[in-house]
């Protein structure tokens, strides 16, 4: 019977030790999750106050959580240019048709490369795998672009991504998951290869389709340099490609404190503001769209490389 206590107690004093010393790990565990979590969404939290700041007042220092100066003069001097709607309307029109056509090819060459009876599968895999390594270089693509006329051109912005070797590797990678039966039984029935990939592959792709759109949309959204280096004309210019005007002209003019008129204007502007704000106007849209394909991103990006 002692020997029967002295177990229990045993048995208690180590549940007591355990449950406090969970306790504890759970307490520094979300300790540092809001630590970490205040790291990430500080610098954007003080780029909106910057940009809702007035900006003679932002170079005096000190903005931390509120605004001292609350102003929107920094974005009614952004929304106020004309051409900046026609550059919204240029971003979406390449975020929609870049992200649609790249992700139906990529998806479609993922699927190829997965066809045990397609002969040459991995001599395909190798060409998109050797993308990723050697590239020809900013020069030479510059030339053939211009050779076969897509400078200037919208095309420029969605034809050289419509594959992408890294997206390719992770929907083959789901493909692979997927049973064999369910392709076989839909050849059996007469059904052809890029019917099964519409009505049978397809749409059990979801997660992986849906991590790798958020992603190519995002690269799109943010894409600038191949505007400034393909368009020189200006006839494409994107949203990015305008605020960026924007803020070259405004780091132009708070040079010209001589006219009188032009400082009056700006005098309450100064380039980090207008910087904070287009921040804030081309990071909101994707912030916005981002929550809604959230449950599927971890899963698309990690269910393909788990291999039973």
């Amino acid at each position: 019977m002692r020997r029967t206590k002295r177990k229990n107690y045993t048995v208690k004093q180590n549940r007591i030790k355990q449950s406090v010393g969970s306790r504890v790990f759970d307490v520094f565990l979300y300790l540092f999750m809001i630590a970490f979590t205040f790291c990430m969404v500080y610098p954007f939290w003080n780029q909106l106050v910057i940009s809702l700041n007035e900006g003679s007042d932002t170079v005096l220092g000190g903005i931390t959580f509120w605004p001292r100066k609350f102003t929107l003069q920094n974005y009614i001097y952004i929304f106020q240019r004309q051409n900046l709607p026609k550059g919204a309307a240029m971003s979406v029109a390449r975020c929609v048709v870049g992200t649609f056509t790249s992700i139906v090819c990529t998806a479609l060459l993922g699927y190829i490369v997965t066809i045990k009876h397609f002969a040459g599968r991995k001599f395909m895999r190798i060409v998109m795998i050797i993308t990723m390594y050697f590239g020809g270089g900013m020069i030479p693509t510059y030339l053939l672009y211009s050779s076969i006329g897509l400078t200037d051109s919208f095309a420029v912005y969605w034809l050289p991504g419509l594959l992408s070797a890294y997206n390719m590797i992770l929907v083959s990678s789901f493909i692979e998951g997927i049973p064999d039966s369910l392709a076989e039984s839909a050849r059996i029935d007469g059904a052809s290869e890029v019917r099964i990939f519409f009505k049978v592959i397809l749409p059990l792709c979801k997660p992986v389709i849906a991590a790798l759109a958020i992603m190519t949309a995002v690269g799109h959204w943010n894409s600038w340099f191949d505007v400034y280096i393909y368009n020189p004309s200006g006839r494409f210019d994107t949203l990015q490609m305008y605020l960026r005007k924007i803020l070259l002209d405004s780091e132009a003019a708070s040079k010209l404190m001589n006219d009188q008129k032009k400082y009056e204007a700006m005098k309450n502007l100064t380039t980090s503001s207008v910087r904070a704000a287009t921040t804030m106007i081309v990071t909101i849209p994707i912030v916005c769209v981002y929550p809604f394909f959230q449950k599927y991103f971890v899963s698309g990006i990690t269910i393909g490389a788990v291999k039973g």
